[in-house]
């Protein structure tokens, strides 16, 4: 939630984020607008109230002749004190539904326009020539099925189409790059949590994930509980109405989850293989700290992504997102792409986000300072998900048809350094 209070002293700062989001900026002029009205109408009512008070103190004064008429009077009153409660209530409510309606804030710096419109940051590796070393490229799926480590013939069966398995070697690939990424969290500070995946509305809400993306999520309505799409809800929703104490430095958490996402509006793109599914497995760091730190922790975060995908011995390459898609909670993004082979673009594998104070305004977690409490500012990265294994296959193939694993890896796998075909 944007604080409304800054809003006031500096909405121009607000209307060109939403320009730059490709949103309406006109939805800062209606805020404010609402937000008048629900002071105007509070302050009518607080002074109908004083003044209704201070009457009534004069009916245990006033002779029986005149106590009817002050009685009647002081009725007449309470109705109409009633009735400015309840318009105030309703200014109020108009208010808060537009505020929460406004996404956060665009970091200066963001580019502006949609999905396309990011800017490169920085390459980091060189993509093999594979054809040049005599490798013949193939998919992350053919190279699965021929380590029998996936099976989405029988995951389709089961579940529908963007469901699979993941079987021997392709399961025990997907513990190890998550245990990696958890074991380099925890040498950074985090604290290892597994996280419920089902949330109440009031959380996902107050993440800000049931805004213009709300169709990518699974609602259960018997219920009104959420499938969570990363751990970072459940993150948040921790200290939900909580003052926290993040004076001696940033609270971390790392969250294991499963995660499910309904992929709406996604028909037709990446289809085949293990892309773009309905449920996968995720390393998610989570970080609670003072407002003006949180630049600081954004780099923080970028940089352990980074140190995972030198270590899984990936080329990638790190884009600052452009500001139409943040999403609503994100005032900046950073994503880092691997290179993918079979397809020769880049692919997303993880991405941080700086949410500033938003997330906290709307689920109430604060600091304690001299003057008060204020909200603290949340951040979040991934270290490690399904989709890696993609990256990892199809970069690391060789001309036998085996797979390289990187040195970081192999303590996971048993030592193996070479994963090899199964015979048919």
């Amino acid at each position: 939630m944007i604080d409304v209070r800054a809003l006031r002293e500096d909405p121009q700062t607000a209307r060109d984020s939403q320009v730059s989001r490709g949103a309406d900026p006109g939805l800062v002029d209606r805020i404010l607008e609402a937000d008048q009205a629900r002071r105007s109408t509070l302050g009518e009512f607080e002074s109908m109230r004083a003044e209704h008070k201070e009457f009534s103190r004069g009916v245990g004064k006033a002779s029986p002749e005149e106590r009817p008429a002050i009685l009647a009077r002081a009725k007449e009153m309470a109705a109409e004190v009633s009735a400015a409660q309840e318009r105030a209530d309703a200014a109020a409510a108009a208010a808060d539904e537009l505020l929460w309606q406004m996404p956060n804030i665009v970091a200066p710096g963001v580019p502006a326009g949609g999905e396309d419109d990011y800017e490169v940051l920085e390459h980091v590796g060189t993509p093999r020539d594979l054809a040049a070393e005599g490798v013949t490229v193939r998919d992350h799926l053919d190279i699965g099925e021929s380590l029998r480590a996936i099976d989405v013939r029988r995951g389709t069966k089961v579940s529908g189409a963007r469901f699979y398995y993941l079987t021997g070697i392709g399961a025990r690939l997907e513990l190890a790059l998550l245990t990696r990424a958890a074991d380099r969290a925890e040498e950074a500070g985090f604290t290892l949590m597994t996280t419920p995946t089902l949330v109440g509305p009031q959380i996902m809400a107050g993440t800000g994930f049931l805004g213009a993306h709300a169709d990518e999520i699974y609602h259960l309505p018997a219920d009104d509980l959420y499938l969570t799409g990363t751990s970072e809800v459940a993150l948040a929703g921790y200290h939900a109405d909580e003052i926290v104490d993040v004076s001696a430095g940033p609270l971390r958490y790392a969250g294991w989850s499963t995660c499910y996402r309904r992929e709406a509006g996604s028909y037709g793109k990446d289809t085949r293989g293990i892309i773009r599914v309905h449920q996968f497995n995720k390393l998610e760091m989570f970080s609670y700290v003072h407002a003006e730190d949180a630049a600081e922790e954004h780099a923080a975060l970028l940089e352990l992504e980074r140190e995972m995908l030198d270590a899984v011995e990936l080329p990638y390459r790190i884009i600052d997102t452009a500001a139409g898609d943040l999403g609503q909670s994100a005032a900046r993004k950073f994503d880092c792409e691997a290179w993918l082979p079979s397809q020769e673009r880049w692919m997303e594998v993880t991405s941080t986000s700086n949410c500033t104070t938003f997330q906290a305004r709307r689920l109430g977690t604060r600091e304690r300072g001299e003057t008060g409490t204020t909200p603290v500012a949340t951040l979040n990265g991934t270290l490690a998900t399904t989709r890696w294994i993609v990256a990892l296959l199809e970069n690391h193939q060789q001309a036998d048809g085996s797979v390289h694993v990187p040195a970081a890896l192999r303590p996971y796998l048993g030592g193996r350094e070479v994963l090899t075909p199964v015979a048919a």
